[in-house]
C-alpha cells in the first residue's frame, strides 16, 4: 500500500516570482493544490520534510491547511499526490510542486519511475544494457501506486530488447504507456577506433586538375612544330 505522508502547510498570501523566491529563501516550497471541483489554493511546504518524504518514497499525502491563515478551510487533511515537479536550471532544488486532490477509492493514472535490476546474459558475450526511458505510465488507485516498477534484465542477450508490453505489472497495475514503447535494449559496445584506422578506412579523394594544368601538360606532351 501507497505511504501517506502528513504535512502542515501554510496558506501563500502573495503569488508571483519575487514572492516565490522569498518563500525559497525562508526554507519552503511554493506550491498549489488543485483538483476534485474546489478552487486551487497556493501553499508553502516545508522543503526539508518535503523532499525527505520524497527520497522515502511517499506519492500520497495528507495536507492540512492551518485555518489561521485561511478561515475558509476546515483544517481537515486533504489527501493528495504530487503530480508535478520543477526544479532549477540545475536539476537539483524542487522550486514548485503540484498537488492534485485524490480520493483514496479513485482510480487515476500516473507516472511511475523503472528500476532495471540483474545482470543480463548478453554482457558475457561484450553486450551493454541501455535504458531508453526511465518511466512507465499507468492506471491504479491511488492507494496502490508503487514506488517504482523493477524490470528484470538477467535473460536479455545481445540483440534483445524489452518493450512495455514485456514488462509484468503487478496485481492492480494497468499499463497506460504505448505497448510498443522500447524500454530496454541489450547491445554490443562499437569497438573505438584511433584516428590513425579512420584515415586508413577513408577514401583517397581523387586528384583535381585544373584546365590550365591541363593545357599546359598538352602543350608540353605534344609535338613542336619547326619554324
Amino acid at each position: 500500500m501507497e505511504k501517506t505522508l502528513r504535512l502542515k502547510v501554510e496558506i501563500r498570501q502573495q503569488t508571483g516570482s519575487k514572492a516565490a523566491a522569498k518563500v525559497r529563501k525562508n526554507g519552503q516550497i511554493p506550491a498549489v493544490v488543485y483538483g476534485h471541483k474546489q478552487e486551487p489554493v497556493a501553499i508553502s511546504l516545508d522543503a526539508h520534510n518535503f523532499v525527505e518524504g520524497l527520497h522515502h518514497g511517499h506519492r500520497l499525502m495528507d495536507v492540512q491547511i492551518d485555518k489561521s491563515f485561511d478561515p475558509a478551510q476546515d483544517g481537515k487533511p486533504q489527501k493528495v499526490i504530487v503530480k508535478d515537479l520543477q526544479y532549477d536550471h540545475l536539476g537539483k532544488d524542487i522550486i514548485h510542486a503540484d498537488l492534485m486532490r485524490v480520493d483514496i477509492t479513485e482510480t487515476i493514472t500516473v507516472t511511475v519511475p523503472i528500476e532495471l535490476k540483474g545482470i543480463a546474459k548478453g554482457t558475457e558475450e561484450g553486450g551493454i544494457i541501455e535504458g531508453h526511458t526511465d518511466h512507465l505510465e499507468i492506471e491504479c488507485k491511488v492507494t496502490d501506486i508503487p514506488e517504482s516498477i523493477v524490470v528484470s534484465v538477467k535473460d536479455m542477450n545481445v540483440g534483445d530488447a524489452l518493450h512495455a508490453r514485456d514488462i509484468e505489472l503487478p496485481d492492480g497495475l494497468k499499463r497506460v504507456s504505448d505497448p510498443e514503447m522500447l524500454m530496454v535494449t541489450c547491445s554490443l559496445l562499437a569497438a573505438a577506433k584511433t584516428t590513425e584506422q579512420l584515415e586508413e578506412e577513408a577514401p583517397v579523394a581523387p586528384e583535381v586538375i585544373s584546365e590550365a594544368e591541363k593545357a599546359k601538360a598538352e602543350e608540353e606532351t605534344s609535338p613542336k612544330q619547326s619554324e
